[in-house]
């Protein structure tokens, strides 16, 4: 049986790849799709297909849901993303959220809708197969290494900060432990901003100039040594597909949250 998937943000730099990707998949179907820019529009349309697709763009996401499906796909804004959980959680539709900028706490809540309602939710920073294996690596390195940080860079338009896989790769990294400061930030001399963001006890950097699309990297120091686990993305969302569409046939035998593609790889 086709798994029916509707896709939010289905106009927008990854949304629009990841329709792409279940249009063509062998195993889903299309049959909703969210977009305030291209409301009404047929999605083959507003994807720059030769032919429709009969799905009309709604709106708002639970006119798109009425249409009927198991699996909501969201990459929208962090100021739509958790509106939509809930409508979709409240029909019993699991979801996979790959919308930048949700922090830990938002995933608490996230969470405990999703155990509420008895439906599964994955959702991560990043859905590229080589950022999860940058994020694995970079947790066990983490475990061996006391000192740490994490810089990232994205084009200069990019409205989150820090970008979710930085966030979500400092708050895992801090779990494992909280790196050790050489000199503590709050001993420092002249602007403490100039050292980062402290997410879960991790200084984070972040970089946002023209000429950049996406980097990633977790820094680690010893004496006379340094490593570097790093992550690149190039011009194109195709990377995101690939993951997003295998969390979307996963989550559906899920109840409950998983964080991030690393939790169907490394079980």
């Amino acid at each position: 049986m086709s798994l029916r998937v509707c896709v939010a943000g289905v106009s927008g730099w990854t949304g629009s790849e990841v329709a792409r990707g279940v249009i063509s998949s062998d195993d889903m179907t299309l049959t909703g799709a969210v977009a305030r820019a291209t409301e009404g529009r047929d999605v083959g349309d507003v994807l720059g297909l030769d032919h429709p697709v009969d799905v009309e763009v709604k709106a708002g996401v639970g006119d798109a849901l009425d249409a009927g499906a198991d699996v909501l796909i969201d990459y929208t804004t962090t100021g739509s993303v958790m509106n939509h959980v809930q409508c979709a959680l409240e029909r019993g539709i699991a979801v996979v959220i790959g919308t930048s900028g949700l922090t830990a706490d938002d995933y608490d809540e996230i969470a405990m809708q999703a155990e509420k309602y008895q439906v599964g939710v994955i959702g991560g920073g990043n859905f590229s197969l080589t950022a999860t294996m940058m994020q694995h690596l970079a947790l066990i390195a983490a475990e061996h290494i006391p000192q740490f940080e994490v810089l990232e860079h994205a084009w200069a338009e990019k409205e989150d900060v820090p970008s979710g896989t930085a966030r979500e790769l400092a708050e895992k990294l801090g779990d494992v432990q909280t790196p050790i400061q050489s000199r503590p930030v709050g001993t420092l001399i002249g602007p403490q901003e100039a050292r980062g963001a402290n997410i879960n006890g991790v200084q984070v950097h972040c970089v946002r100039t023209p000429g950049f699309v996406l980097s990633c990297e977790a820094i680690f120091g010893m004496k006379g040594e340094r490593l570097v686990i790093a992550h690149e993305a190039g011009q194109s969302a195709e990377p995101y597909v690939a993951g997003t569409l295998m969390a979307a046939r996963k989550v559906i035998d899920t109840t409950g949250l998983m964080r991030g593609l690393g939790a169907l790889l490394f079980r």
